[in-house]
């Protein structure tokens, strides 16, 4: 069976997609501040392990581990819609500008859009 990050192209794609995603991310003031404080290659090599694992169909409860990743941002530096539209934003970008077909583009947006509640633990 062949997995969407078989389709995208693997490691490759996921990793040139993450590290211009961050860079769109920590270009934009309306979120650049919840990485002030980041290490941004841990944190480059956590997102793209997480979405090896989503997009591999092995991750086991992307909610919780979203939930608890995000539940400072949210409490502490209040994390809402505005910001993680934002990140979709830059996610959409990504993909468009790396060439990645739209029905692909289009399901990993919508895995995305699924994980809202539990990025702003609602």
């Amino acid at each position: 069976m062949t997995t969407l990050y078989d389709q995208i192209g693997g490691e490759p794609a996921v990793s040139a997609a993450i590290d211009l995603f961050y860079k769109k991310v920590l270009a934009d003031p309306r979120i650049n501040h919840f990485f002030s404080d980041v290490d941004m290659a841990k944190q480059s090599a956590a997102q793209k392990n997480f979405l090896t694992r989503v997009m591999q169909g092995k991750a086991q409860d992307p909610e919780r581990y979203m939930r608890e990743a995000h539940s400072k941002l949210v409490s502490e530096k209040g994390l809402n819609e505005e910001h993680f539209g934002a990140v979709a934003e830059h996610l959409g970008a990504t993909l468009d500008e790396l060439g990645v077909p739209t029905d692909l583009s289009g399901q990993i947006m919508t895995a995305v859009g699924g994980l809202q509640d539990a990025v702003l633990c609602r």
